[in-house]
């Protein structure tokens, strides 16, 4: 009888492409079943118990950082301008009514509370959204929009500011910022030889980013010039010294807006 597949998730945006294009190739053969779906939805299921290890947005890990370890050495993390994580307001900030929030993501929401909870009307209305970001701006006076097609925005209006929020933690902690991190589930046994399957194939889809970036752009309808530069240029996929240090300071600052309930160890598979 064959061993039951460990069940990963994992998104389908241009940043995890260079993960997700090599583990498609290896998961089962290695005892993986790759599970696509949305960061949000992920995390629920790896609460859940209907994934065995997930990439999740970070906040989502932080929460649960006393039932989760993480896979060392890889994230989806940026250290300034990315463009794919964008606060889009028609108005002053301190103006801003109803702001529409992607539902897709939840690091960036707090991310956003993070940055800018001090400058909001505390009758502000925030309201998940899918992300169609002319129907968000459309409906709202700002947006805040997570993702691939940021790289095709509808024409905004004179005057309409645009914050990329992984800049501006970077301007204002001079940190990098984490993303998203691989969580595994409390009870999971995962072989070290997973880790490093996992690991291989950051290193494999690092080394093929022209391929992975021209394959993408003609699926997507994109620019593959715009595409290999984000991969290679704005998108770290390591969680070493630097990154771990960014992710410290998010989990401060998550707590002490009352974003996470406590501060938890952050623990590695096999540590």
């Amino acid at each position: 009888m064959s061993q039951k597949l460990l069940r990963f998730g994992l998104h389908d945006f241009l940043n995890a492409q260079p993960l997700l294009v090599p583990l498609l190739g290896m998961a089962e053969k290695n005892g993986l079943e790759m599970v696509i779906d949305a960061p949000a939805k992920l995390a629920q299921m790896l609460k859940a118990e209907t994934l065995d290890l997930a990439m999740i947005p970070t906040v989502e890990y932080l929460k649960e950082a006393d039932r989760y370890r993480l896979i060392p050495g890889v994230s989806i993390a940026s250290c300034g301008q990315v463009g794919t994580v964008l606060f889009i307001s028609k108005v002053p900030v301190g103006d801003i009514e109803t702001l529409a929030l992607d539902e897709r993501s939840r690091t960036s929401v707090a991310l956003l509370n993070i940055l800018f909870a001090k400058k909001f009307n505390r009758r502000i209305a925030f309201d998940p959204s899918p992300p169609d970001p002319g129907t968000m701006l459309s409906t709202h006076d700002a947006a805040l929009i997570i993702g691939d097609q940021n790289f095709n925005l509808p024409r905004l209006p004179t005057g309409t500011t645009v914050c990329d929020l992984s800049e501006e933690w970077y301007l204002k902690t001079a940190k990098t910022f984490v993303h998203a991190v691989i969580a595994v589930r409390e009870g999971v046994d995962l072989k070290a030889e997973t880790c490093a399957m996992i690991r291989s194939a950051k290193r494999q889809g690092i080394q093929s980013i022209p391929t992975i970036a021209n394959n993408f752009a003609a699926v997507r309808g994109m620019d593959s010039a715009v595409c290999e530069d984000y991969l290679r240029n704005k998108i770290i996929y390591d969680l070493g010294e630097q990154e771990l240090e960014g992710m410290t300071l998010f989990q401060q600052l998550c707590y002490e807006q009352g974003l996470i309930p406590q501060k938890h160890e952050i623990q590695f598979v096999g540590g």
